[in-house]
Parts: structure tokens; C-alpha cells; sequence
């Protein structure tokens, strides 16, 4: 018999995320074994179901956002009428979980937590307890590191966890084809060494701000890949600080384009700054290539994947001077960027792939379905290195 298996997801690719990345991988590499559908937000007022590849994704009108909450009155009655053998709510997601909350269409509820709610202030004292209620109920709550199920106060609330990394495809920045060695080379043409990547939305948790102030304390090219509500603001604030010829803004890169921009710099940062970056899935995809990583200390996963002084370099968050040294450092230190980053695209291949992660995530909700006696109780831990 075949499983039947609801994504009830935020959004779903093409737009841009790492939940959104991480869903459509696990929808994709479940899908030739399973009958998978997405209910998520859709972009235009209108509701689309549409196929894609062998996974049904269900794309609810929406009135815009709210507090980055989409606005979509009938997505929860498209979820409960989505039949299942077990629902998979990707959070946070209040429009989808207060559904859940109230009605749900199958037996079994696991819980894919991917971030705490930090924004708005109000979100905690109100979605937050009805999360908290779903939290208990749940089959199982996953989370993508132990850094985030010690510390998640809405994940110590669940009965069972499981630890299942998120992994990504590593031969995609391991090998690139012809065509991609060429826009390596045009990408360094126009970006005189060394080169400091960021990838990701200009959005107000990844500290890029701070990352510019560092820059007028550091040499080199900051290459900035991504788009978002701050980009205005952070040009004024390029332009203001005399840094117009050493910052460049490349706008979103295709999925044909962004390996290159890793193997053409030197250095990638990740400067966030709030606990809403509970991973980091860029840092990966940059030691997947072989770079070497800048990262924050944040009481999340994302010190636990770039690991100070093994793959990368660890700072505190809002610390200009502190990233400001960190690069300086990797940047006059060739021979420490090469062993750092040798051991990032070991780490990479060894602990962060997607065929484990879809692997984990396949037996977890099959046992959660079929023998939810063998789930047992309390944390399933992965390794801490």
C-alpha cells in the first residue's frame, strides 16, 4: 500500500528559501514510493494545483504577507481536505498549524521545526501557544541539529524527537561542467581578489548590515547574491560608507550560476545575527565547494555545521571588528583557507547529504505510520561533530 503523505509547507519552490529547498527535496526523493502533495501558500490571489514532477503542490490564494505570515483564508479548508495517512508541518507556519490545530485530516502529525519565532514580538505569547499544544500532540518533532532540540523551548515540549541533518546534493558544487568553469572566470574578471561571497535574502536576521561596516575594515570584494526587502537600505548604506567599487550587488543567481560563484571566491560569510537562522544551509553549499566559511555564534545549528577552526571561523554576532579580523584573517592566510576548506568539502560530503536526509526522514515517517510503538520516547540524538 502505497503511503499517503501532506506537506504542509510555508511555501514551496520557486520561491526561495532554505525550507523551501529542503521540502522539495524531500517530497521529490519520497515521491516515486509515496503519494505526495504540498499544500502551501501560492504568490498571486488565485489557487493553483499544478504537478510537479510526480508531486502534487496545491498553491492557496494569498493577500500578501503579514508579518512575513502569508494571508490565505482557504488554505486551511484545501488542508483538511487533503486525505493522508500522516501530515508533515514544516514550522513555523501559523495559518497551516492553526488548521492543524483545530481539525486534522490524518492519523499522524510529524512536525518538521525548522526555527523558533523570534519576530513579531507578539508571535510567542499567541501562535506560540497553540504551537506548543501541537507540539505535544505530535507522532515526533524533527529538528535539523541538537544545538536546536537542547535549547527550542517549543521542542522540549514534544514527546519524541529525532535529529535528521539537512543535507544537500554536493556533486552540484563538486563538479561543474564547461560552461560553469566559464562563469567563474567571468565572475573573477569582474571582482578583483580577494573575494568575500554572501548568498542569501536581504532580510533583517543575516546581519548584512553588519557585514558592510566590516567591510570598511577589510580588504577585497564583497560579492552579494540574493535580493530582498533591505536592498535599498543597504545600498545607501554602501554608497554612504565609499564602498560603491568594492561591494557588488549580483542580484539572485540561477541554479546553473551558483556553484560558480562559490568556486570563484575565496572566502564565504554567513553574518547572521537572530536565531531565526537556525542552520544555514549556504554554509554547506560553500563547503561543498571547497570554501572556506565565516559564521556567527548563535545559539542555534549554525555554529554546529561550520565548526571554528576546523571548516571555517566562528564570531560573535553584531561584532563588525570581530568578522572584520576573522576575514582579514583567512584572506592574508592562503595555506589556512586551503586546509579549512579541504576540510569543509570533507565534512560536507561525510555528514550533510541529501540522499541521508531523505533516507532519516523516510524510515521516521514510515515507523511513525505503520509502528508508532517503535518511536519510543525522548530525543533521538544525532552525533554533536
Amino acid at each position: 500500500m502505497r503511503l499517503k503523505v501532506v506537506h504542509a509547507a510555508k511555501f514551496y519552490p520557486p520561491a526561495v528559501g532554505g525550507m523551501e529547498v529542503l521540502v522539495q527535496n524531500l517530497c521529490d526523493g519520497t515521491a516515486r514510493d509515496w503519494d505526495v502533495r504540498v499544500v502551501a501558500a501560492g504568490e498571486s490571489r488565485r489557487t493553483v494545483e499544478e504537478q510537479c514532477g510526480h508531486v502534487r503542490v496545491l498553491r492557496a490564494g494569498s493577500g500578501g504577507l503579514a508579518a512575513s505570515v502569508p494571508l490565505c483564508p482557504t488554505l486551511p479548508f484545501h488542508l483538511w481536505r487533503a486525505r493522508a495517512d500522516c501530515i508533515v508541518l514544516h514550522e513555523p507556519n501559523p495559518v497551516a498549524g492553526g488548521a492543524l490545530w483545530i481539525r486534522s485530516p490524518a492519523k499522524r502529525l510529524v512536525i518538521w521545526h525548522h526555527s523558533d519565532l523570534v519576530r513579531p514580538w507578539w508571535a510567542a505569547p499567541t501562535y506560540g501557544r497553540l504551537q506548543r499544544m501541537l507540539y505535544r500532540r505530535a507522532d515526533c518533532v524533527i529538528v535539523s541539529n541538537p544545538i536546536l532540540a537542547a535549547r527550542s523551548p517549543l521542542v522540549r515540549r514534544a514527546r519524541r524527537v529525532a535529529v535528521i541533518p539537512i543535507g544537500i546534493d554536493g556533486e552540484r558544487y563538486r563538479n561543474l561542467d564547461q560552461s560553469q568553469c566559464a562563469r567563474v572566470e567571468e565572475i573573477r574578471a569582474g571582482a578583483p581578489a580577494p573575494r568575500i561571497l554572501f548568498v542569501g535574502r536581504f532580510v533583517y536576521y543575516k546581519g548584512l548590515e553588519v557585514l558592510i561596516d566590516a567591510m570598511t575594515r577589510c580588504p577585497g570584494t564583497l560579492i552579494l547574491v540574493g535580493d530582498g526587502p533591505l536592498e535599498d537600505s543597504l545600498r545607501q548604506q554602501v554608497t554612504s560608507s565609499g564602498l560603491e567599487p568594492r561591494v557588488l550587488f549580483a542580484g539572485r543567481a540561477s541554479d546553473h550560476d551558483l556553484p560558480a560563484y562559490y568556486r570563484a571566491s575565496d572566502v564565504f560569510v554567513l553574518p547572521s545575527v537572530a536565531e531565526t537562522e537556525a542552520y544555514g544551509l549556504v554554509q554547506i553549499e560553500a563547503m561543498a565547494s571547497g570554501v572556506p566559511v565565516v559564521s556567527t555564534l548563535l545559539p542555534t545549528g549554525v555554529p554546529w555545521v561550520n565548526q571554528d577552526g576546523v571548516t571555517g571561523l566562528v564570531v560573535p554576532p553584531r561584532d563588525p571588528a570581530a568578522l572584520a579580523a576573522a576575514l582579514r584573517q583567512l584572506i592574508e592566510a592562503p595555506a589556512l583557507r586551503r586546509t579549512l576548506g579541504e576540510n569543509g568539502r570533507a565534512r560536507a560530503f561525510s555528514r550533510f547529504r541529501r540522499d541521508q536526509t531523505v533516507a532519516a526522514f523516510k524510515d521516521l515517517v514510515e515507523t511513525a505510520v505503520w509502528s508508532p510503538e517503535l518511536l519510543g520516547q525522548g530525543v533521538a540524538h544525532a552525533e554533536l561533530t
